[in-house]
């Protein structure tokens, strides 16, 4: 199969497994076929995949994902001694693990082609991270707490594994129990990976899309929390900053060129 095949087989399976929507026309055109793969991937629910589907979905993912460019931490010049700064599509990254920003259910954005980080990463991830989280999930038996974290394959990624937590959401007044909901995410995170043996973490910026966190603030926390982490860590540990905002990387530019 090439790409525009495997594209049309996801597409026609997933199609046919939903009633609802049976008999959609395939669009013509190479991105509207993208679209409503992404979409029909949005929205399905977990459940079993067929080994057929898996393989398909592997390769189609692995070279979508190859063909956006892969950026390995290698490549990158720190910023200071093992923190790195990095603007761009998080699911670009290759490295041990990324951080993806989830809510309380923590199976992912059922939006279709949504734009937050939780869908890119389900999108360019694949099905079976759903269905992992749905396992991690079933298993707990309560939804996900505000400044934990939890860990699954990254599947299709270029990096290893996902490191999922849940940021404070700030309707109104910033306080400092959104603040400590904050810091606690970036140290969970940082546990975890420690914990699993891995040793390079991306770290998003959690909380500051639709949660509202104001974005000085939360970058001032994830400065101060990570370095903090870095101090104590009993063994070696690269992070980078993960911003796509042209006002987020300013920020952080001038916090970690201030903390030298």
């Amino acid at each position: 199969m090439n790409q525009s095949e495997r594209r049309v087989y996801l597409i026609e399976a997933l199609l046919r497994e939903n009633p609802k929507y049976r008999g959609m026309p395939l669009p013509k055109d190479r991105q509207g076929q993208k679209d409503l793969l992404r979409a029909l991937m949005n929205v399905r629910m977990p459940g079993a995949l067929s080994d057929e589907y898996q393989n398909i979905e592997g390769e189609y993912l692995t070279q979508e994902n190859a063909e956006k460019g892969i950026v390995s931490i290698d490549e990158l010049t720190p910023v200071q001694e093992g923190r790195y700064l990095w603007q761009g599509d998080i699911t670009r990254l290759s490295c041990d693990a990324i951080v993806n920003a989830a809510n309380s259910q923590l199976l992912g954005c059922f939006r279709p082609l949504h734009s937050c980080i939780d869908n890119c990463i389900h999108s360019a991830a694949g099905l079976s991270l759903r269905n992992a989280c749905y396992d991690v999930m079933q298993r707990q038996g309560y939804e996900e707490p505000t400044g934990q974290a939890k860990i699954t394959s990254a599947y299709h990624l270029p990096s290893r594994y996902v490191l999922h937590t849940v940021g404070p959401i700030v309707s109104g007044k910033l306080t400092a129990t959104h603040c400590e909901k904050l810091a606690s995410c970036y140290r969970a995170c940082f546990q975890l990976a420690e914990e699993n043996g891995l040793h390079s973490i991306a770290y998003c910026c959690i909380s500051t899309g639709v949660f509202g966190f104001p974005q000085r603030e939360a970058a001032e926390i994830a400065v101060r929390t990570v370095k903090e982490c870095m101090t104590k860590a009993t063994g070696d540990m690269r992070v980078i900053f993960n911003v796509f905002t042209d006002k987020d990387k300013q920020i952080y530019e001038q916090l970690l060129t201030d903390t030298k």
